[in-house]
């Protein structure tokens, strides 16, 4: 509520100032203040809505990139364990134990179809539904939706550079599975996936 707001970032700014001139810099450690405050300890999901709330402003800071479409052709033309994914500027993926992407949808109004009522949100959290959510930038907005299992495993490999077969592997040892080309063309319409580079040095 707008009444506990207000002391909860005075107390925050006593106890993490600001490092740095820009104050759109700071506000990271946000979620472990709230994580570990007394008076929020009624309100467990907080603190990982606070995580995805974070990412979500890191991503809208981030650097344009443009889709490299021709790029997607090495995926029929070259060795695939030489071949990564590209994704956009700002992407992170974050798993909770409480349905977060549901709750920041259901706050992120004109979000388009498929967004969550605040009361879906509600009945998610009381069944206690944990979701993974990816965040990433699209133009000049940040970006956030639910994902699988699968697709955050998919992602994360991607993030720490591994090849796309590395990437399939670490799915399927977790026993998931993922529909690739449906995927990629989700992805790319999304404007979450940017192309495909080589992972040799040069």
């Amino acid at each position: 509520g707008e009444e506990n707001l207000a002391p909860l970032a005075r107390e925050l700014w006593h106890q993490h100032p600001p490092t740095r001139g820009d104050l759109a810099q700071w506000g990271d450690a946000l979620p472990g203040f709230v994580q570990q405050h007394k008076q929020l300890t009624d309100l467990p999901y907080l603190a990982d809505v606070a995580h995805l709330e974070w990412a979500l402003h890191r991503a809208a800071g981030e650097p344009d990139a443009d889709l490299d479409t021709p790029s997607f052709a090495r995926l029929s033309s070259e060795d695939p364990q030489h071949l990564a994914l590209r994704l956009a500027p700002g992407t992170s993926v974050f798993t909770s134990r409480w349905p977060v992407a549901s709750l920041v949808a259901a706050h992120r109004p004109g979000e388009g179809d498929g967004q969550p009522s605040l009361q879906e949100a509600a009945e998610r959290l009381r069944d206690g539904v944990g979701e993974s959510a990816v965040v990433w930038r699209r133009g000049l907005r940040p970006c956030m939706r639910a994902c699988t299992r699968a697709e955050a495993t998919l992602l994360r490999a991607t993030l720490r550079g591994d090849s796309l077969p590395d990437a399939l592997n670490a799915i399927a040892t977790q026993g998931d599975d993922i529909d690739l080309a449906t995927w990629l063309a989700e992805a790319v319409q999304q404007g979450l996936l940017l192309g495909v580079i080589d992972t040799r040095p040069p």
